[in-house]
């Protein structure tokens, strides 16, 4: 099961991570001053993320 977890980092700052169903990290948050504002992330990314475009900019055009 993927799943979003909270924790407090070194700062006490609150971050998240997304994790795979076999442990790995897909996703690291940046800090948060509050609690509420990583929900909210988590929130918007479970939204918004399936509509979400890809932009691959590994091209290299000359």
């Amino acid at each position: 099961m993927y799943k979003f977890e909270i924790f407090r980092d070194a700062q006490g700052q609150f971050r998240f991570n997304l994790r795979a169903p076999n442990g790995e990290v897909m996703l690291a948050s940046e800090g948060y001053t509050t609690k509420a504002s990583a929900h909210a992330a988590i929130e918007s990314i479970k939204a918004n993320a399936a509509g979400a475009l890809t932009v691959d900019k590994t091209s290299m055009t000359a």
